[in-house]
């Protein structure tokens, strides 16, 4: 049914933004919200000059007419091929008060900065990339949301959002930005990053390579000159690697540095059997007097028992989603910390990702768990910190350590039921860089022990998909 003030086809369309004062070419291409020192507002096309100014509070009747057809927008659906890109793009900005004052002058528990963007706001921030909300859990320090594709986290002065699939993360940043700015924020730092892709072909822009994501970012003066930072690409270019874009703003002399750091388990060719647990139609389907939402709330918990997943954050509020036919998504947070897994279990191209916030002194136990739950063949490990965060870990705690004595060049994962057996994954290389003033990137490969795997072992006679370079 056509509202009495939506157009009813496109043809309709130039003439109403026309009306609202907003011109058609600043939304046909990939425009960009930004401002100066003096407040003024200005939109930025990647293939047009300045424009007339798009008043944010209008976006949402804007984006709506924009979705009406994929031609206005650029963004394509592609049919489903039967495989789907598991490992995730993720997108951190961090942002700092105009007033000068420290975040930390705002008292415990309260919502303030970006926790105060209302619901709207968000859902514009993800249809951008291509992504809904599905559901959300919150504490005093964080907003937790399940994404259709992976999760957003929402602090009072950072945002964190990943997704996977075909998503157009990139295409939000000049929304947050704005958004920030209207707060009385300050963009203060931004990382983006992903592995390569294992199917670059399906993907859309601005995300068919790191070089097309790079100059997609540089592309726009405006957005350009607030971050104004640097791409990099860690690990072999014939085997798994990272690639990283970091821009840092940070005035350090204004803040506490509060001893930032990130982990990140990516598992590839996951054990069948395990894989076989995500599937929706392997639970009891909807029970005498459960609504829709019962039925999927149930089984999205059994899905996490099932998995063990409910042990890997313990005392951590969940907050899980199982998909028909096939996928799981999962939020948990705890204090200032969240965890976050996403699964993909179809054959040939079975992932599992686990990504934690958490601050430890060793990372041992919390590895161990996360690898022997999914018997990956083979997982990237990434972690993310500041030089701070990597001296309140133990020597022997650091599992991307330089070390060559370092325990996590070779990980035995003890088997979880008595009787069975351990398997020993070999770190294959290890790639670092320091970038801007203290952020340290590191990332690893590790490789199941072709000598040691078991015959009845779901590794055996299985090959590596294919490495792009994307």
């Amino acid at each position: 049914m056509t509202s009495m003030n939506q157009p009813e086809n496109v043809s309709d369309i130039t003439s109403h933004l026309s009306e609202a004062g907003v011109p058609l070419e600043s939304i046909t291409s990939d425009y960009v919200y930004s401002s100066g020192d003096d407040e003024k507002e200005s939109v930025q096309s990647s293939h047009k000059p300045m424009s007339t100014a798009v008043d944010i509070e209008n976006m949402e009747e804007v984006d709506n007419m924009i979705s009406i057809t994929s031609e206005i927008s650029g963004e394509i659906d592609r049919d489903y091929t039967g495989q789907f890109e598991g490992p995730e793009k993720t997108l951190e900005c961090m942002f700092r008060r105009k007033d000068g004052q420290p975040l930390e002058a705002i008292a415990p528990g309260t919502r303030a900065g970006l926790r105060t963007l209302p619901r709207k706001d968000l859902d514009l921030i993800c249809k951008r990339a291509r992504c809904t909300i599905l559901s959300s859990i919150s504490n005093q320090y964080i907003d937790a949301y399940v994404l259709s594709e992976s999760s957003l986290f929402v602090y009072n002065y950072m945002l964190m959002i990943k997704t996977c699939g075909t998503t157009t993360l990139l295409r939000c940043l000049a929304i947050l930005i704005e958004l920030g700015r209207r707060l009385d924020l300050e963009l203060d730092w931004v990382g983006y990053s992903r592995k390569n892709f294992n199917f670059p072909d399906d993907q859309c822009f601005p995300h068919g390579s790191f070089t097309q994501e790079l100059e997609y970012l540089y592309s726009h003066k405006r957005l350009y000159e607030k971050l104004n930072g640097n791409g990099y690409t860690l690990g072999p270019i014939t085997d798994d690697h990272w690639f990283v874009f970091v821009a840092d703003k940070t005035i350090r002399r204004n803040i506490d540095l509060d001893n930032d750091r990130v982990l990140n388990i990516m598992m590839f060719d996951i054990d069948p059997e395990i894989a076989e647990k995500f599937y929706y139609d392997k639970y009891v389907p909807k029970k005498e007097g459960e609504t829709e939402s019962d039925t999927i709330k149930r089984i999205s918990f059994e899905q996490t028992r099932a998995a063990g997943i409910d042990a890997l954050c313990p005392g951590a509020l969940f907050d899980p989603r199982a998909f028909e036919p096939c996928g799981y998504s999962m939020n948990a947070i705890l204090y200032k910390s969240y965890y976050t897994m996403h699964i993909t279990p179809e054959e040939g191209s079975s992932y599992a990702s686990f990504e934690t916030n958490q601050k430890l002194a060793s990372y041992t136990s919390l590895i161990n768990n996360v690898v022997r739950s999914f018997k990956p063949r083979r997982f990237v490990m990434t972690l993310m910190a500041d030089e701070g965060g990597l001296k309140e870990m133990k020597p022997n705690g650091n599992p991307l350590a330089s070390d060559n004595s370092c325990p996590f060049t070779k990980i035995v994962i003890p088997p979880k039921f008595k009787g069975g057996k351990e398997s020993t994954y070999k770190r294959t290389n290890l790639a670092s860089v320091k970038v801007e003033d203290d952020c340290c990137c590191m990332m690893g490969n590790w490789t199941i022990a072709e000598d040691l795997v078991d015959n009845n072992n779901h590794t055996q006679g299985m090959r590596y998909r294919g490495m792009s370079f994307a």
